[in-house]
């Protein structure tokens, strides 16, 4: 039986850890097909996932190679760093404005995982964050204590401030929360969990197992506190 074309091949990965070895434009222009081939590899991955989130949630990315971030480094301000990174990653975007958050997956020998949440609330976003959790905290620990997102994502990570944001007091029960200023999750893989036959099944349920959170986040961003949608 053939494996399915959206599986992250061994070759993939190979040739991000000779990248990361040979991180120079010379071995990067006769190594372009490699890198073609590898690219390839995760827009398939990546057309398969949106396939299957769209089952359960509305995704704007319209396929897997609109999903990819470039591989090359931008050094127009950081002259020493490589030209090129050494992983291959995407995001998802959810339909705006009505859903709110986003998806993130990235494949790098030794260091892949999946990321998820709020990576720079917008000011007047985290002012509505901050407000809800002020009067309705209880609804934010209920959600992150759920077993299912636990199993999954473990806890919250992101900045935080290292005082009271100004107004609020650093007494309030949901000060550690108040603190923050991303809301991050992050879930890890192995090598061999990647390359996978079912990884992408399983990138699938981990998305899902996010989305209480998300549809909580997507009406505190949306709707006033009467439950209205925001001009």
């Amino acid at each position: 039986m053939s494996t399915p074309p959206h599986t992250l091949r061994r070759s993939t990965l190979a040739f991000l850890t000779d990248l990361a070895i040979h991180n120079h434009r010379d071995w990067f222009q006769r190594n372009k097909e490699r890198f073609g081939s590898a690219q390839q590899n995760l827009h398939q991955f990546a057309d398969a996932l949106i396939q299957r989130m769209n089952k359960h949630d509305r995704i704007a990315t319209a396929n897997g190679r609109q999903a990819l971030s470039r591989i090359y480094n931008d050094q127009r301000f950081h002259k020493d760093r490589p030209p090129y990174k050494t992983w291959l990653a995407g995001h998802l975007e959810r339909v705006k404005p009505a859903l709110r958050g986003g998806y993130y997956f990235h494949i790098e020998p030794g260091n892949s995982f999946l990321g998820c949440g709020f990576f720079g609330p917008e000011k007047e976003d985290l002012h509505r964050i901050r407000m809800d959790l002020l009067h309705d905290h209880e609804t934010w620990e209920k959600l992150l204590r759920a077993a299912r997102l636990r199993n999954v994502w473990g806890t919250m990570e992101g900045r935080q401030l290292k005082t009271s944001p100004r107004a609020i007091s650093k007494d309030h029960p949901a000060i550690g929360l108040l603190r923050h200023t991303q809301f991050i999750f992050r879930r890890n893989f192995t090598d061999k969990d990647v390359m996978d036959e079912g990884f992408v099944n399983e990138v699938d349920k981990c998305f899902q197992a996010i989305r209480p959170w998300f549809n909580h986040m997507s009406a505190v961003l949306t709707t006033d506190s009467n439950g209205n949608p925001l001009d």
